[in-house]
């Protein structure tokens, strides 16, 4: 195998590494304004497939296709992103006798339409919450199938994700302007205005459980993770396993998860999303149908090298073993981005003076970055990956302060200060907080105020 790494950034170095323990050669791609970067640098070889804009290289699959061909790459990985869940783009590698790191085309046309995706989970037994059977065209049919779920529901994007083309709508009164707003913003993002209505579980819990399947019946299940603390719908912290989740909620979720995989014949890595109520009770989001930006906690309690599997399965072998892997202490992620928490989480691009990454026992830093580093402002706000590993939650939690404290990084505003307090603040030291944590919390939380220090 040779493999083509169509990604950037950190995914793109953490796909290298493994593939290079594994003996497997690398290209990377770049666009202009990645020239120089680690994962240039890492790779065996490097094409440069266009100017900084993502359409036109990261997103612009000749142009991938390409690199792949001219350097004689037999294989794919797509990291996250981009081209990660685009069936043309595999559908293309397929053509080019290029095998594409990832499920089925078929597989991932079904889970990037949100209401087919529901429906799938349905019909593979997977709970889901009340709302429209399919997209709701007027205003008029989202009232009436608001008014079937019941109040508050969420108007979301039907080929979308990532918060954009959601409005939450309270009443009645709300909705012709919510609708309209968010089919606006659907077909900005997404080309696409289908919207559908959902029942919003309020005081909710956002839940995952990760599995890697390798299409013949044998699935992994590499535990579950919370990823309840939240802004705009995007994940901030995450951790794993979840804490003071109920043994029979987590057992019925895992074996839930695990069917629904064998029923659509799923293969690679994959996550499943979850809402989870007060009582326990669980309910299908959607299908990840790529490696989450969060696995390196799942890594860090069970052991998993996840990109190796995923390797190993598109080579046409057997997972390393099938089953629950039972998770061995607490791990955490923080997402140090920049961008400004007291200005609505605004990205800060900019040069990063110097960075001085945490280390010492339990601690993982993924990143692409280093002192002098451009952070460009045609992508995605994520610097680095910091997260830490304890026996025990509450170790976890203060080696995490501890690592966030002795990270230098200068020259642009990061979420880092965030984080420091959140590790101080109750509802989250005692692993007790839903995905209405930041809206709750921001009031005692002094960097999302203002009256913090911004730079981390």
């Amino acid at each position: 195998m040779k493999l083509l790494v169509a990604n950037r950034g950190e995914i793109a170095v953490r796909v290298i590494r493994t593939a290079r323990e594994l003996g497997i050669p690398t290209v990377a791609v770049y666009s202009t304004a990645d020239a120089g970067t680690l994962a240039v640098e890492l790779a065996d070889e490097s094409v440069c497939i266009g100017p900084p804009a993502p359409g036109d290289s990261y997103l612009n699959i000749s142009n991938v296709i390409g690199a792949g061909e001219i350097t004689g790459c037999d294989a794919v990985h797509p990291g996250y992103g981009f081209l990660s869940e685009n069936p043309e783009f595999a559908r293309e590698c397929a053509a080019n006798d290029i095998r594409f790191v990832g499920p089925a085309p078929e597989v991932m046309t079904a889970m990037a339409d949100k209401v087919e995706a529901k429906r799938a989970a349905r019909d593979a037994g997977l709970p889901v919450l009340e709302g429209s059977d399919g997209p709701v065209a007027t205003p008029a049919e989202a009232r009436e199938a608001a008014e079937r779920a019941g109040y508050p529901v969420l108007l979301k994007a039907a080929a979308g994700g990532g918060g954009r083309g959601m409005r939450r709508v309270n009443a009645p009164g709300e909705l012709e302007s919510a609708f309209k707003t968010a089919q606006q913003e659907a077909i900005a993002s997404f080309g696409d205005g289908g919207i559908y209505v959902e029942r919003l579980l309020e005081g909710a819990r956002h839940i995952e459980v990760q599995i890697v399947a390798d299409g013949l019946g044998g699935v992994l299940i590499a535990g579950d993770r919370e990823c309840s603390i939240q802004r705009r719908h995007q994940k901030l912290i995450e951790e794993a396993p979840a804490p003071n989740l109920p043994d029979a909620t987590r057992a019925a979720m895992h074996t839930a998860s695990a069917e629904a995989a064998v029923a659509w014949n799923y293969k690679s890595a994959g996550t499943l999303e979850f809402l989870v109520d007060a009582a326990g009770d669980f309910f299908f989001l959607e299908l990840n149908a790529r490696l989450q930006v969060e696995h390196p906690v799942t890594e860090l309690v069970t052991g998993l090298d996840l990109v190796a599997e995923q390797l190993r399965v598109a080579d046409g072998g057997l997972l390393s073993r099938t089953g629950v892997v039972e998770a061995n202490g607490a791990a955490l992620e923080c997402r140090v981005n920049a961008e400004d928490p007291a200005a609505g989480f605004r990205p800060a691009a900019g040069t990063l003076e110097r960075f001085l990454p945490a280390a010492g026992p339990g601690v993982r830093v993924d990143t692409y970055v280093r002192s002098g580093s451009p952070i460009p402002p045609f992508y995605d706000s994520l610097i680095a990956k910091l997260c830490t590993w304890a026996p025990e939650r509450s170790q976890t939690v203060k080696r995490m302060s501890r690592a966030l404290g002795e990270t230098i990084l200068e020259g642009v505003t990061t979420t880092i200060p965030l984080f420091l307090e959140i590790m101080e603040d109750p509802p989250f030291a005692e692993g007790r907080y839903t995905t209405s944590y930041i809206d709750e919390r921001g009031p005692h939380l002094p960097a999302l105020s203002g009256d913090g220090g911004g730079a981390g």
